[in-house]
């Protein structure tokens, strides 16, 4: 017997006897899925500065293949949501060839429309129509590099607002984002989804442009059925309760997704589950509430001082972990406390599947899916950091893509993360 087997069975047992259908849980802790996000593995910091890794990424190319890392690790992590123009390529087949031969898949496509002095004052909304077509063109491209890649979803992040009160007609600044995001959505194919993601401040500090949920849900619900919202757990006000908001969002079938990260003062993008691990879990319980799937879900993390990968991989571990004990939550004793009325009984039954230890379920799963029982301990020992490290300083970057490093004029840690 394994020393997962051993660790697993007694977990499988009780589970069993407590009425649990351990296959069927098994069964959706295989299917689980997480995109990982180029960015997330190339340098960053704060805006104090940015701390080079020795092996970090040059290139998108070099990013997959950390990405590929990740998922032989976990066996989760099969996509990779992509930026541009950080991901930029002179031949977008080679990267197509690319993903493939890793045995991953495009996530979504995130166009920038931030860094570009152009869009000081906003983007889509910019009072210069000029500007304003400047970015739509750049969506546009957007859904071109999509649509090639086979990705199925475009990720909107706005950094557009406001700094001062009479800087500009916030009324006019909606009819400009509304306009512009109507001729984005048009332009999708009918595989393709628009996931709008809204945050209340940062870089603008007096008005953004979608500063919250209801903000992007009204866009989304004025575009049409493939108009979804996109939920960032650093994206809100301190003591915000977000697993209502995907409650909310879920109901109106209108969550399409998810940027998992932690934060314990504002948008920190800290490894997820790093800082407040029962919030996770709670937000898991309200996306697993549904017989439905899981609207798609992607780690979108700065990683200041940690090693990478190996930050990465942690994080995908922490969502496996807490998705897993969101599936043992008995529904049917919730539902009857709930019902009548009982309050810390509701509370107990949250508490029961937030307590139990599922990393043997956890490591079974993996290693059934032909992953590691302990990703990161396998990690560690492979080298794989050192390796890399060694092979990206003797090989020369590889020519015809855009290096990993975010461009002028705003490095990375500039304090805005998506």
């Amino acid at each position: 017997m394994t020393d997962t087997q051993s660790a697993y069975q007694p977990l499988a047992r009780r589970l069993a006897d407590s009425g649990h259908d351990v296959a069927a849980i098994e069964r959706a802790l295989a299917a689980f899925a997480v995109e990982t996000p180029s960015w997330g593995y190339g340098d960053s910091g704060t805006r104090f500065g940015v701390f080079p890794q020795p092996g970090r990424p040059r290139d998108v190319f070099e990013k997959i293949a950390d990405a590929a890392e990740v998922h032989r690790l976990t066996g989760t992590a099969p996509a990779v949501a992509l930026h541009f123009p950080w991901d930029a390529v002179d031949d977008l087949d080679e990267l197509t060839d690319q993903l493939a031969e890793a045995g991953l898949r495009a996530g979504a496509v995130n166009p920038n429309l931030f860094q570009d002095p152009d869009y000081k004052l906003g983007s889509l909304t910019n009072p210069d129509g000029g500007i304003r077509r400047k970015a739509i063109e750049h969506v546009l491209e957007c859904v071109r590099i999509a649509t090639a890649l086979g990705s199925t979803a475009q990720s909107l992040w706005l950094a557009d607002g406001t700094n001062y009160a009479g800087q500009d007609d916030l009324g006019a600044r909606r009819d400009r984002l509304q306009a512009g995001v109507a001729a984005y959505y048009g332009a999708l194919p009918s595989e393709q989804e628009l996931l709008v993601e809204y945050k209340f401040f940062e870089p603008a500090f007096y008005a953004t442009d979608i500063g919250d949920w209801g903000s992007a849900l009204l866009l989304c619900q004025g575009l049409g059925e493939r108009a979804r919202v996109l939920v960032d757990l650093g994206h809100h006000a301190q003591g915000v309760n977000v697993e209502q908001i995907v409650s909310i969002l879920a109901r109106e079938d209108r969550l399409g997704g998810f940027h998992f990260n932690n934060r314990k003062y504002a948008d920190d993008d800290l490894i997820v589950g790093s800082v407040n691990p029962l919030e996770l879990f709670l937000i898991f319980a309200e996306l697993s509430a549904g017989s439905g799937s899981l609207p798609r879900l992607t780690i979108d993390q700065s990683h200041n001082i940690e090693a990478k990968v190996e930050a990465m991989v942690l994080s995908v571990v922490n969502l496996q972990e807490s998705y897993a004990k969101s599936l043992l939550i008995d529904r049917a004793s919730l539902a009857q406390a709930q019902g009548d009325g009982d309050v810390l009984r509701g509370h107990e039954l949250l508490l029961d599947a937030y307590n139990t230890d599922v990393r043997p379920l956890c490591a079974k799963v993996r290693e059934e899916l032909g992953a590691a029982a302990d990703p990161v301990a396998e990690l560690r020992a492979s080298g794989y950091a050192e390796r890399m490290a060694r092979e990206r300083a003797a090989a020369p970057a590889r020519p015809g893509a855009a290096s990993a490093k975010r461009p002028t004029p705003a490095p990375a840690g500039l304090g805005v993360t998506e």
